[in-house]
């Protein structure tokens, strides 16, 4: 018997996979469990939809992450740190200021986690690789004076 798989089940496989099972595993111990439903047509075309729904929102979100990474490579981010005599700053400029002076400057919201650097502690000009989906990459373009 062919069935839908509603829930992860183990050694049987991944919530969505249709598989086929023994007459009797299915009406005894999926169904009751509610771990499966059969594969008739309408389950199936409920499949795939969820599926073209599911691929669609990816492309959307894809679609997003592109048009937020050209936007990024035109803004400059500019944020004034305080030095000592020597030139050392007192601490270090982190994502998390980035991302705040990001939003303050340019209304740009990106969470501080998918900013890739390390602490910054001179002055200068930076480029900050931001990764904003799995394979969309944006660069934020960072001045540091004093």
């Amino acid at each position: 018997m062919k069935v839908i798989l509603l829930q992860d089940v183990k050694a049987q496989g991944k919530k969505g996979d249709l598989i086929t099972v023994s007459d009797g595993y299915a009406r005894n111990f999926l169904f009751p469990r509610k771990l499966a439903v059969e594969a008739d047509k309408g389950a199936l075309a409920d499949l795939k939809n969820k599926e073209e729904a599911r691929l669609y929102k990816i492309e959307q979100e894809k679609k997003q992450a592109r048009e937020l990474a050209e936007k990024l490579d035109t803004v400059q981010v500019r944020i004034k740190a305080s030095a000592g005599s020597d030139g050392r700053f007192y601490g270090a400029v982190t994502s998390k200021e980035v991302a705040e002076q990001l939003a303050a400057q340019h209304g740009i919201t990106v969470d501080r986690r998918k900013i890739s650097m390390d602490p910054i502690k001179a002055f200068g000009s930076y480029t900050l690789e931001v990764r904003l989906y799995t394979d969309v990459v944006g660069n934020i373009h960072l001045l540091i004076t004093g």
